[in-house]
């Protein structure tokens, strides 16, 4: 369950609101009563799945693709060949 931020237009409360994604923003400050708005956050940055680094645990992409990065068809016995 994310965790949304708000800010008061009247008393520039900032707070934090643990919601579920379906559920409605808060309109109503819980100082003033005044109205909040939700601010857009940069959030945690998480990666599901794989990405450049995919093939570090392999000696060589092969395993993966049935090439090797350079383009040979034999393992080149380096995890990627830029860093070579």
């Amino acid at each position: 369950m994310p965790t949304y931020e708000y800010k008061c237009k009247k008393c520039g409360l900032s707070f934090e609101r643990l919601q579920s994604i379906t559920e409605e923003p808060l309109v109503v400050c819980p100082e003033c009563d005044g109205q909040v708005y939700r601010l857009i956050s940069g959030g945690i940055g998480f990666i599901v799945g794989g990405g450049k680094n995919q093939n570090r645990g392999y000696s060589c992409s092969l395993e993966q693709t049935g090439q090797t990065c350079c383009g040979r068809e034999q393992r080149c016995g380096t995890p990627h060949c830029e860093e070579q």
